[in-house]
């Protein structure tokens, strides 16, 4: 069997990104999930835990990596993230070549991986194609205020750090614009069936 096209799906917070890594998933389509990922590596036994003690002693607690004191390890320390980058990326790397292995044994036409990052870490290079989930930036400010906890400061914080959703709507291959779930679900299975025609199993 020949490997899936692989997907990579990304969008800024509040744009629908799960949501529509969701449906694809109930169309059938495999998903990684990097967050997922992540928090399946840091888990008690999980291959990081170990790596991140001899780094970081104070970032493990009950055998698991914390990611609080992680983030608080990471604030003081400059020259901490890219030390964490080193152990980490290399065992995300196996994770999804795993979730590819898997997907093509499972005879999937597609792969999509869910990476907020997906532009920033130059994984996008790694995918077949790219899609960006938008949706009207007023949209975006109503859903992530919606939050518990959310504040504006918060909110505009956040979105200071990641990459304009502008600059990912060009780079990207695709673009889905998440104003309806049902839209959103025609809009995917349209792109599934586009990406997909043709390929064999």
């Amino acid at each position: 069997m020949k490997r899936p096209l692989l997907l990579g799906l990304t969008g800024s917070i509040g744009m629908g990104k799960s949501t529509t890594a969701a449906l694809f998933s109930e169309a059938g389509m495999p998903v990684w999930d990097a967050d997922a990922a992540v928090h399946r590596i840091y888990a008690a036994g999980g291959p990081a835990v170990e790596p991140i003690r001899a780094a970081f002693p104070d970032a493990v607690i009950d055998g698991a990596v914390s990611r609080d004191a992680l983030r608080a390890r990471l604030r003081d320390d400059p020259g901490a993230l890219q030390r964490l980058e080193a152990i980490v990326h290399p065992l995300l790397a196996e994770d999804r070549a795993a979730f590819i292995d898997a997907s093509r044994r499972s005879g999937a036409p597609l792969a999509v991986f869910d990476i907020p990052l997906l532009f920033e870490t130059g994984l996008d290079a790694q995918m077949d194609a790219s899609l960006v989930v938008t949706a009207p930036a007023e949209v975006q400010r109503a859903r992530v205020l919606d939050r518990p906890g959310m504040t504006e400061a918060q909110l505009d914080t956040l979105l200071a750090r990641q990459m304009p959703d502008a600059e990912k709507r060009a780079r990207a291959d695709h673009v889905i614009e998440t104003r309806s779930i049902d839209q959103t679900r025609r809009d995917v299975q349209d792109l599934i069936r586009i990406l997909t025609e043709g390929r064999d199993a």
